[in-house]
């Protein structure tokens, strides 16, 4: 499976949405590679075994995985008004995800050296 054929298999109210997320991680994450991983999208900086980004579409939300520590550390301000476990980041509506700030954290994901996953 590749990621258009997950897109596919989405409920029909969260697929441009998740197009929308999808296209941010492939425009802001240059330099990584766009995988399926435990059955969702993971996005792996090229030469790394593990992925620093990943979103899947769950029963009850959407959920934005952010790995690294450094970042979710630096972002803890903003994350704070949102619905965050340890490194997952939950929307239950699609037409409330916090678009910029994904853009904000997968841009500091880019700059970031590699290393400091969960």
């Amino acid at each position: 499976m590749d990621v258009s054929a997950y897109l596919e298999g989405v409920p029909e109210a969260r697929r441009p949405a998740l197009t929308r997320l999808r296209e941010l991680c492939l425009t802001e994450l240059p330099d990584f590679e766009e995988r399926i991983a435990y059955g969702m999208p993971v996005y792996v900086r090229r030469g790394a075994a593990e992925g620093e980004i990943a979103w899947a579409s769950q029963k009850q939300y959407i959920s934005f995985y952010l790995m690294r520590t450094d970042v979710r550390e630096a972002f803890a301000d903003r994350l704070a008004a949102h619905d965050m476990g340890k490194a997952c980041l939950r929307f239950r509506h699609p037409d409330r995800i916090d678009f910029p700030l994904l853009r904000d954290l997968l841009q500091a994901t880019a700059k970031a050296p590699p290393g400091l996953i969960c």
